[in-house]
């Protein structure tokens, strides 16, 4: 089966790429950022989603598109970047694609859309209201409109994936990773904050400084630690290609991530045994992150089951931060 991969170059479509390829499958990617594979079975184009003659190339002769591209930002001045790759993106893939007799679409949305740090009611199903108050949640929502659009036109199949937050078990405990270095790392937390232009929060973050290295807690204004989904790729990839194989897939959305959430008190606390780092814990302005996102649909129709606890992902990340500190 020929299949195109959008994001092709990232963490979750190279993985994907790779145990497509494994599979014998011919696989096409499409990315802003050209990939380094060669070999038989695999072509790319390079371009961004909105670039239509890209995509009407990247489409032509593919069975499947597996559409895991999209651009993730929260600084203000990415906005309009984010909008034209994530909605008119979509939007220009969906025609392309059925316009080329595309058969199933299968598109990574965000549990954003809920919203998941102001949930209506816990455990969120896919039943929860659709409110997204992020501009990237809300890009997300407006793609999701445009699928349901195409399964509505009756000429393609499409399933709809609503991604938790995605993490290879390697970047846990690295300072230098995009999402765990300000995630868990107080340092990357005050640059990250000064990117944003939040500069309030920055300077409480940089009042809990120690003078050295420290992991943070973030809690909420009212103290209460944050909580949230984190999901190994390896378990993401299992149910991106459930969703691409399983007849009862189609025209159906999924939560897509682990099955039991995060508490941070005691995953910080775990994590400085590993590393020797203390612990600073920051509260911080507003209702924080804590949620309960339940993936018991895509366990139930299509036998998703989630391998990687954040335990097993911790000591994996154990592993990695010895080798790049004996490097």
């Amino acid at each position: 089966m020929k299949i195109l991969v959008t994001g092709s170059s990232g963490r979750v479509g190279s993985a994907v790429v790779e145990r497509l390829l494994a599979a014998d499958h011919q696989v096409h990617g499409l990315d802003a950022r050209a990939s380094s594979r060669q070999g038989d079975g695999y072509s790319e184009v390079v371009g961004s989603l909105d670039d239509e003659a890209a995509v009407r190339e990247s489409v032509r002769g593919v069975e499947v598109v597996l559409h895991l591209g999209a651009f993730m930002s929260w600084a203000p001045q990415d906005k309009a970047k984010m909008f034209a790759a994530n909605v008119e993106g979509t939007r220009v893939l969906l025609d392309a694609a059925s316009d080329a007799g595309v058969r199933r679409f299968v598109f990574a949305s965000s549990g954003e859309v809920y919203p998941e740090n102001a949930p209506a009611f816990q455990p969120l199903t896919e039943d929860h209201p659709l409110n997204a108050n992020s501009p990237y949640g809300l890009t997300k929502l407006l793609g999701e409109d445009i699928v349901r659009f195409h399964q509505r036109a009756g000429l393609m199949e499409t399933v709809i994936l609503r991604f938790a937050h995605t993490q290879n078990a390697s970047e846990l405990l690295d300072e230098d990773s995009f999402f765990s270095g300000p995630r868990f790392f107080l340092r990357p937390r005050i640059a990250q904050q000064e990117n944003f232009g939040n500069h309030e929060v920055a300077d409480i973050l940089r009042a809990a400084d120690p003078g050295h290295p420290a992991h943070i807690l973030a809690r909420n204004e009212n103290g209460r630690p944050f909580r949230m989904h984190i999901t190994d790729t390896r378990d993401m990839l299992q149910g991106i290609l459930l969703a691409m194989e399983h007849l009862g897939a189609a025209g159906e959305t999924f939560n897509l991530g682990a099955t039991d959430p995060v508490d941070f008190e005691p995953l910080l606390a775990n994590m400085s045994r590993m590393t020797g780092l203390p612990v600073v814990t920051v509260d911080l302005p507003g209702a924080g992150v804590y949620y309960h996102t339940s993936n018991a649909k895509i366990r139930d129709m299509l036998g998703f089951k989630p391998e990687w606890t954040i335990d097993r992902m911790l000591a994996e990340a154990m592993e990695a931060r010895k080798k790049r500190r004996s490097e």
